[in-house]
């Protein structure tokens, strides 16, 4: 399959771009700058309309297949990476300085990317390629599994560094966290601790799935391999409808994020909705 979309649709330099290299495997690269920082225009403009995109077609090919009575075709995945011609970001998180702007960033443009993420109808896999810090990190933990560079060749770590910098957490990152990591140590190494976790520390405390040896090329590889080894369990069409039950509580969470809202906020988060 040589299908190319690109995102914001009629930007001149693309955020994303969405590819599909097999039918049933899709893949979302982030390219918004060397460092892939999290903008609402990244989200609202790229992530989200691409994600209906693969979904659309990804539910056209599951219907084909039950229309057929071949439940195998009905098989997907989806690969989220960091920009493919470098090996130090998959991302370095939330636009800061913009975003505490927004009041409606995390209610109406961050929350409901999460959302989508931990409900979504095939498997996603996080190909964390660099560093992942703060907002590219909680991208990562809606995937359902991360696979990420080794550090072996280039520096490479996770945190959530919001304790040392002064800033709280939005009520969706404290819900999405508990709900993927159930050990209290853990979650305060994270969130109180802002503890830098090198790759080979992250998958020890069950952070990651995987480490690679190698690059960028290595980690999509071994992203690739376990999308094919996953893709079969979309074919019946429940993996979405379980993990809406798996993350009911967080789902429920992310609607009782405070919004201060008055017309003007009201009118900023339509005009983001529309």
């Amino acid at each position: 399959m040589a299908q190319v979309f690109k995102y914001p649709v009629n930007a001149q330099e693309p955020l994303i771009t969405l590819t599909r290299p097999k039918d049933h495997l899709w893949v979302i690269e982030l390219h918004n700058g060397q460092d892939n920082r999290l903008t609402a225009t990244l989200v609202n403009e790229g992530l989200k309309p691409a994600l209906d995109e693969v979904e659309r077609q990804w539910r056209e090919k599951w219907r084909a297949a039950a229309a057929a009575k071949d439940q195998p075709q009905g098989k997907g995945a989806l690969i989220i990476v960091g920009r493919r011609d470098q090996d130090k970001f998959f991302s370095n998180g939330l636009d800061f300085a913009n975003v505490v702007k927004d009041l409606n960033f995390f209610p109406v443009t961050f929350d409901p990317l999460l959302a989508r993420l931990l409900t979504f109808p095939i498997p996603t896999i996080a190909a964390i390629n660099g560093h992942c810090f703060a907002g590219g990190l909680m991208l990562s933990f809606a995937c359902d599994y991360r696979v990420m560079t080794d550090g072996s060749k280039r520096n490479a770590w996770l945190c959530m560094n919001e304790v040392h910098f002064g800033a709280r957490w939005p009520y969706s990152f404290a819900s999405l966290l508990r709900a993927k990591f159930g050990d209290h140590r853990l979650v305060r190494k994270i969130a109180l601790e802002g503890h830098r976790f090198t790759p080979p520390e992250a998958l020890a405390d069950g952070l990651l799935d995987h480490i690679v040896n190698g690059k960028t090329a290595d980690v999509l590889a071994k992203a690739e391999e376990v999308a094919e080894r996953v893709s079969m369990n979309a074919s019946a069409g429940a993996w979405g409808l379980i993990k809406k039950d798996l993350y009911r509580d967080v789902l429920e969470d992310f609607r009782k994020e405070t919004l201060t809202t008055n017309p003007f906020i009201e009118d900023a988060a339509a005009k983001a909705r529309l």
